[in-house]
């Protein structure tokens, strides 16, 4: 019998593999090999020099090395990447957490039949020891991308698409993101519930069923859900009046709804909504799927109002944007952070956050202050960790009264000037742009600079270092249309692919922010990072940043996999199967003896004879014969 394996490429995997052929008896004839990514020499050797080789009947790399989590959207599920990266103690695992990196992102690559150019972040200001780690990446992608290419000849396949383009940064390139409150429909769920993240995104609400009864109900969240995909990415204003509109809409679809739904006085408020629509058993999937988002909606704004958020956020934006809400500079936001901190509503963790942006608003500050703020907002010593560790990402947290140097966060703070289309449309909760989105709009516009986001191959760039158009077919070169033949990219044309890769974690609304420049911009762009951040996953991490690293749990500090004890066992011998036996049949049971005819013989009647012969004798017997010679 032929097998077929699918296999992820790691040593104990090889060695299983192996143990199904290093046996007297291979237990199948012969193996098709199906790899997740590609495979490292390494391991190519051991399966050559064991007995597996001669049973390989041949081997395909799939390339999906990776978790599609949206349409635009992939991840590692690596949070652990985190300490790989920046942890003082894991210096000795970066080389080889790069080089994995890698060939995930190549799996990208491959799956979408992209062969791009690369481009990475390197931070003109900052001097931390991980500055290095986006172009240290972006090499060994580019390495492995050739690498793949030469071992494919058929990649990248033909296609008039213009060439794709991957950019390689990492978390330092923003650090005010993470620490923002987002009031966006995804990000602020993410942010203020307890939404359980795993191998599927679900949430716990309470339902009633169709018979009436209310129970608890995990649900998943994600792209079959089409209430989350329109709504996940518009301000939570905006998505309430989206529920809202689409329940009166439902309304005016059910006349003999309505006129009980007013007979018995209820308000079209979110709790009636909800509480009218688990009341309906005839429409038990739409009933569930709204449950569940009124629900959500429902308890992000009372935590909205709870904690006091709408006087967090404007502080919040000051600092980040160093504007206020009217467009002048942030001044002396010392008074405003101080009367927060005082506020019993904020919890820990949401003064946490408002210390680390007036500390990266402030580029440092000085260490009797730390300390003052520390105290004030009644914060513990893990909670200063926190701020300490910021370092970490090239961040200034201590300063003297007159340190000289540039400012390390100017370059992440927007520049000044009108409000964007954007900022109009929206409230003043949510005007900081975040580092991605400035550079994808660079990007879109040609104005993206070769100093901060170099290539690795410079010498492929079509029109030099300043062309910004990066608009060629990946197919040929010569089929090409010249860039002066068109104004703008026409939407019939199949759309250039930007493909994204955060080191360190990427949060939602850097997220939206791709959704949004794919649909301005007439282009597709993919986010991907090891995983998926959330402030209270930000604040965890870099906590744990400077703790023992046996305490950190790191795959690499796991006791090596092994190849499981029943695979190396010979198999057992079979036992010998005794005949069956042949059971004798048992003798015939005599047949009963048949009743005496009485009743006939009755009147049988029998004549008695004297005893004689049976036979009569012959008369004329010879006589017998008396005399003399």
């Amino acid at each position: 019998m032929e097998c077929v394996y699918i296999l992820t490429p790691q040593e104990h995997i090889v060695r299983c593999l192996i143990s199904d052929f290093a046996r007297p008896k291979p237990r199948y004839t012969c193996a098709h090999l199906l790899w997740t990514s590609e495979l490292d020499d390494r391991f190519r050797d051991m399966i050559l020099k064991s007995p597996a080789r001669g049973f390989i009947a041949g081997e395909t790399v799939l390339s999906i090395d990776f978790f599609p989590r949206e349409s635009h959207l992939y991840t590692f599920r690596e949070p652990t990447s985190f300490y790989n990266l920046y942890h003082p103690e894991c210096r000795g695992l970066v080389r080889d957490h790069l080089e994995e990196l890698a060939r995930k992102i190549v799996c990208v690559c491959a799956s979408l039949g992209e062969y791009p150019t690369i481009r990475y972040f390197r931070p003109p200001n900052l001097l931390h020891e991980a500055r290095v780690l986006s172009e240290l990446l972006a090499r060994n992608v580019q390495s492995e991308l050739d690498l793949y290419a030469q071992r494919h000849p058929d990649f990248p396949p033909p296609s008039n698409r213009p060439r794709g383009v991957l950019f390689v940064v990492d978390r330092s390139m923003d650090l005010f993101t993470p620490a923002l409150h987002e009031f966006t429909y995804q990000a602020m769920a993410h942010d203020l519930l307890p939404i359980k993240d795993g191998e599927k995104v679900t949430y716990v609400v309470k339902v009633t069923t169709s018979a009436g009864v209310e129970e608890k109900k995990e649900m998943v969240i994600g792209d079959d859900d089409q209430v989350w995909v329109s709504n996940r990415h518009k301000h939570m204003k905006d998505t309430i009046e989206k529920l809202m509109a689409d329940f009166q809409k439902f309304l005016g679809d059910n006349k003999n709804f309505v006129d009980r739904f007013v007979h018995h006085g209820s308000s079209t408020s979110l709790y009636a909504i909800r509480d009218m629509m688990a009341s309906l058993p005839q429409y038990q999937g739409q009933k569930d799927m709204y449950s569940l988002h009124l629900t959500m909606a429902q308890e992000c704004m009372g935590i909205f109002e709870k904690k006091n958020l709408p006087d967090v956020a404007l502080l919040e934006q000051a600092l980040a944007t160093g504007f206020d809400e009217n467009g002048r500079p942030t001044k002396n936001p010392a008074e405003s952070l101080v009367r927060l901190l005082d506020d019993p509503a904020l919890a820990p963790p949401d003064r946490l956050r408002l210390v680390m942006l007036y500390l990266l608003w402030k580029d440092g500050l000085l260490e009797g202050d730390i300390q003052k703020l520390i105290r004030h907002s009644q914060l513990q010593r893990n909670d200063e960790r926190v701020l300490r560790n910021l370092d970490l990402l090239g961040a200034r947290v201590t300063k003297s009264l007159k340190e000289p140097g540039p400012n390390r966060n100017t370059s992440q703070k927007r520049k000044g000037g009108p409000k964007s289309p954007a900022e109009e449309e929206g409230s003043d909760f949510s005007r900081f742009v975040t580092a991605l989105r400035t550079m994808l709009e660079d990007h879109t516009k040609g104005t993206l600079d070769p100093a901060v986001f170099p290539y690795t191959k410079p010498e492929l760039v079509p029109g030099g270092l300043m062309g910004g158009q990066e608009n060629i077919s990946q197919a040929s070169l010569r089929s090409a249309k010249p860039t002066w033949a068109k104004s703008r990219i026409s939407v019939i044309e199949p759309r250039q692919r930007i493909i994204i890769f955060m080191a360190g974690g990427a949060t939602y609304a850097e997220a939206r922010a791709c959704y949004e420049v794919s649909k301005a911009s007439v282009r597709d762009v993919f986010l991907g990072s090891s995983h998926m951040l959330t402030p209270a996953l930000w604040l965890e991490q870099l906590q744990k940043s400077r703790e023992p690293r046996r305490a950190l749990g790191l795959p690499a500090d796991m006791p090596p996999k092994e190849v499981p004890r029943h695979l190396l066992e010979p198999d057992p011998i079979p036992k010998p199967v005794a005949p069956p036996q042949q059971v004798k049949p048992a003798p015939p049971k005599p047949s009963p003896s048949p009743a005496p005819p009485v009743k006939e013989m009755g009147g049988l009647k029998v004549h008695h004879h004297q005893p004689g012969r049976y036979y009569e004798e012959d008369k004329k017997k010879k006589k017998k014969k008396f005399g003399v010679f």
